[in-house]
């Protein structure tokens, strides 16, 4: 499909490499009780089907299956990347040819953990994002989804309060991740900026794991003096 051609439908495919972990299984989870089509991959295949088993249990007409990341690259037109800071760039980089071409969300943040709490890490070329970027030269690859609670997510009685802000070079692309996010009750996708604008997005996310650390609360972010149905 040409980026031209290219619109979010109930049939676009959606991959979740990484879909086994709390913030991509979350996602998953959305999308599929959204009525979209989704995959999850994960480098165990055994544990994507159960992955997928489990979202079937809670929404019975899901369409969601399980398989290896890499038949899940190849099967979806939009994949999410959701996986650990530490496994991205061998993730990436195994997948470059099936992403060819290929919408990609890169929702990684580069953190830190030690006894203060979370930090930003440093990347060469900048954040995650400009990292995928730099390895899927033939790929669309955009930012998003950095800031949203895995915990709000994976509860289908909770509204996601928050705004996901999208970064990417071509609109057209940011804009099919900006629906995604219109599909999850409460949220909204709104367009941050281009790639380089990527590493203080994903780094805010230690802000927020702070705050949500001492107030006991799943906070995201929302952007102010819009009009409400602005996306």
């Amino acid at each position: 499909m040409s980026e031209a051609q290219q619109e979010l439908s109930k049939t676009t495919r959606i991959g979740v490499i990484g879909g086994t972990g709390p913030q991509g299984r979350g996602l998953a989870l959305r999308w599929a009780h959204a009525g979209m089509s989704v995959r999850i991959g994960s480098r165990d295949r055994e544990n994507a089907r159960s992955a997928a088993a489990e979202i079937r249990e809670l929404v019975p007409s899901a369409d969601i299956e399980g398989d290896a990341n890499e038949a899940v690259a190849q099967w979806g037109e939009v994949v999410a990347i959701v996986v650990p800071w530490a496994g991205h760039r061998s993730t990436v980089e195994a997948l470059r040819e099936a992403l060819r071409g290929k919408i990609v969300i890169d929702c990684v943040n580069p953190l830190g953990f030690d006894e203060k709490g979370a930090y930003a890490l440093p990347v060469e070329e900048g954040s995650a994002t400009q990292q995928a970027a730099a390895l899927l030269p033939e790929s669309r690859v955009v930012g998003a989804f950095h800031n949203v609670s895995a915990v709000l997510l994976s509860d289908l009685s909770s509204e996601v309060a928050c705004d996901v802000l999208v970064l990417g070079e071509a609109r057209a692309d940011a804009r099919i991740a900006q629906e995604l996010a219109d599909l999850i009750p409460g949220a909204r996708g709104l367009y941050g900026g281009r790639l380089r604008n990527s590493a203080q997005v994903e780094a805010l996310t230690a802000n927020l794991i702070s705050v949500n650390r001492r107030y006991k609360v799943h906070s995201g972010v929302r952007i102010a003096g819009l009009p409400s149905e602005q996306g």
